[in-house]
C-alpha cells in the first residue's frame, strides 16, 4: 500500500507556523541583546567619572551612532513585528523557498533606514556635546530648546506628513505590493522603503530623548511603548494625538519657566 500523500495545505501551514516561530525567536532575541547592552552601556556611563567623557571627538562620535543605532533596534523592532510576521507568511504562501532567508534582508532593510536615522542624531547630538549645549548626562540644558523640540514634537503628531506615515506603518501591505522587487535585493529595498516611512512616523518622538536624556532608558521605554500602541492598536490614531497635547503642554510649561524670574 502507498504512503498517504501529505496535505498541501496543511505542508504548507506547518511550515508557516515553524518559519514564524524562528523568526520572533530571533528578533526576541535580538531586542533582548539591544536592551542588554544598552543597560550595561548606561551602568557604565553612569560610573564614569564625569571629566573622563571628555573631549569629544571621533571616537565618541562613532560611539554615539552605535549607541542610538542599538537604541533603535531595541524600540523600533517590537512594533515592525507584525509587518515582518505579514511579509514571511506572505512569502511563503506564495511558495518562496527562502522565505525565512528573505525576511532577515527585510529586516535588514528596514534597520538600514533606522542605522542612517542613527547617524544623524549622532551627529547632531555630537554637534550639542561640542558647543556645551547638551550636558553630560546627555539633557539639553534647560531653556528654549527643550521646550521647543517637545513643542514641536507634539504639532507634528497633527502632521499631514505623520498621518501619511502612521497610516503606511499601520496599513503596509498595499505599499509593499506595489514596491516589491523580487529577490533579495528587492526585499531589502522593501524593507529600506518601509523603514523610511517608519522613520518619517517616529523621528521626532525620537528627538524627545534630547530633552529627558539620551539613555534615560525609563523613557526610551515609554517612547518604545508609544509607538507600539500607535502602530498596533484600534485606537493608534488617537492615542498619538493625545500623546501630541500632552508634548505640547509640556514645551509650554517649560517655556513659560524658563522666562519667569
Amino acid at each position: 500500500m502507498n504512503a498517504p500523500v501529505p496535505d498541501a495545505l496543511g505542508l504548507l501551514e506547518r511550515l508557516v507556523r515553524r518559519d514564524r516561530l524562528l523568526l520572533l525567536v530571533a528578533l526576541a532575541v535580538l531586542v533582548l541583546l539591544a536592551v542588554a547592552w544598552l543597560l550595561r552601556d548606561a551602568a557604565r556611563m553612569q560610573a564614569m567619572p564625569v571629566d573622563m567623557m571628555m573631549p569629544w571627538g571621533p571616537v565618541e562620535w562613532w560611539g554615539l551612532i552605535v549607541m542610538w543605532a542599538v537604541m533603535m533596534v531595541a524600540m523600533m523592532l517590537p512594533a515592525t513585528t507584525p509587518v515582518i510576521l505579514l511579509v514571511l507568511a506572505t512569502l511563503r504562501r506564495r511558495g518562496d523557498g527562502r522565505a525565512l532567508l528573505t525576511a532577515y534582508v527585510f529586516i535588514a532593510g528596514y534597520l538600514l533606514a533606522w542605522t542612517a536615522f542613527s547617524v544623524i542624531a549622532a551627529t547632531v547630538q555630537f554637534a550639542l556635546h561640542r558647543s556645551a549645549t547638551m550636558a553630560m548626562d546627555m539633557r539639553l540644558r534647560p531653556g528654549i530648546a527643550s521646550a521647543l523640540v517637545l513643542i514641536v514634537a507634539g504639532i507634528f503628531q497633527f502632521s499631514p506628513l505623520k498621518n501619511a506615515c502612521l497610516s503606511h506603518c499601520r496599513s503596509p501591505l498595499d505599499a509593499l505590493s506595489r514596491y516589491w522587487r523580487e529577490g533579495m535585493t528587492g526585499a531589502l529595498r522593501a524593507g529600506f522603503h518601509h523603514g523610511i516611512y517608519c522613520t518619517g512616523c517616529c523621528w521626532l518622538l525620537m528627538l524627545i530623548l534630547f530633552v529627558v536624556g539620551v539613555m534615560n532608558l525609563a523613557w526610551v521605554a515609554a517612547l518604545a511603548a508609544l509607538v507600539l500602541l500607535e502602530k498596533a492598536t484600534p485606537r493608534g490614531q488617537f492615542i498619538g494625538r493625545v500623546a501630541g497635547v500632552a508634548l505640547m503642554a509640556w514645551g509650554a510649561w517649560l517655556l513659560k519657566a524658563t522666562f519667569v524670574v
